[in-house]
């Protein structure tokens, strides 16, 4: 299995952190650090932090996080928005798309 590369928000609850959604970004990883540089957010954790987003490699079916990015609210709105834009454009708008999203 090869590496692929996912997006994914999490919610702080009173256990931690836990996963919110996952965004699969593909097998490029040019491509997926430039979508996760687009991220709205900031590097430090505050005490009020409630969300974080972690840019995550999996290779032979084993997660390791990247990066690490805290928002809020409407930073996440906009980081969805920003994700589905990205997505959709190299899916549909590249002509060797398949190149960036082999599975």
């Amino acid at each position: 299995m090869g590496r692929s590369f996912r997006i994914r928000f999490t919610i702080r609850t009173t256990k931690g952190f836990e996963p919110l959604c996952d965004f699969y970004i593909g097998s490029n990883p040019d491509t997926a650090l430039s979508i996760f540089a687009q991220m709205e957010g900031h590097d430090q954790a505050g005490e009020a932090d409630i969300l974080q987003l972690d840019f995550m490699e999996l290779g032979d079916g084993l997660p390791v996080n990247l990066k690490i990015k805290h928002c809020t609210l409407p930073q996440l709105t906009a980081n969805c928005r920003t994700i589905t834009k990205e997505v959709f454009k190299y899916r549909n708008l590249t002509e060797d798309w398949e190149h960036y999203f082999t599975t």
